[in-house]
């Protein structure tokens, strides 16, 4: 049986070339410390950063809005334009249908528009005014030199200004659109007439005078 020494106590063994102090662990390091000036220059590149993200982004936003309204203002050309083909390309379809109106026209005038010809007649009329087509021009109004074509032209005493008497060729437009003038007779007053009914009213009140026993010359 092994006695044991008094006073010495079991070390651990320290390798040779070794000192005590390096038998001893060391704390080590905390992780994530860092100086405090490093995070301060680290806040201000984050808000760079940012800063630049912002004007990008806002750039590219205002880029695209005014893609969109080039978009839109596109759009609404192609529809102006397209609607614009559609009424010239109507327009000159019933234009080369107005000489069979004026046939049709003056058939019933004469009372020749009966039988099938008459359905025909007026099923043509009807597809017409769908398409936007509309008749004008009736005896009794003013001569419009926008809208009438004086064919014809003479005097009457019963008119008061340039009147169309007679309506040789119906006048056609599309809305607002006139494809075809009417073609009028007009009338206008006699040329003596105003300068007439002037002195007419001029010798009025004299005449009253005398019958109201106005002063007479002496």
């Amino acid at each position: 049986m092994t006695e044991e020494t008094p006073g010495f106590e079991e070390k651990p063994d320290v390798p040779s070339g070794a000192t005590s102090d390096d038998a001893e662990p060391k704390a080590a390091p905390e992780e994530g410390a860092a100086p405090a000036g490093d995070g301060h220059a680290e806040n201000a590149g984050l808000v760079a950063q940012l800063d630049q993200v912002r004007t990008a982004l806002n750039e590219r936003t205002a880029d695209l809005q005014r893609l969109q309204a080039e978009y839109q203002n596109y759009r609404r050309r192609v529809e102006r334009d397209r609607i614009a083909v559609k009424e010239i390309a109507i327009a000159n379809l019933l234009t080369e249908l107005l000489p069979v109106l004026d046939d049709i026209g003056r058939a019933r005038e004469h009372g020749e528009l009966v039988g099938g010809f008459k359905s025909v007649a007026e099923s043509l009329e009807t597809v017409a005014a769908k398409m936007g087509l509309q008749q004008f021009g009736k005896e009794g109004e003013p001569f419009d030199p926008t809208i009438h074509e004086a064919l014809m032209h003479s005097y009457a005493p019963d008119v008061t200004e340039t009147t169309c008497v007679a309506i040789l060729q119906p006048g056609y437009r599309i809305g607002e659109r006139t494809i075809r003038p009417a073609r009028v007779a007009v009338a206008e007053p006699q040329p003596g007439a105003q300068a007439v009914k002037a002195e007419g009213a001029e010798e009025t009140p004299a005449a009253d005078d005398k019958e109201n026993g106005g002063p007479d010359e002496g």
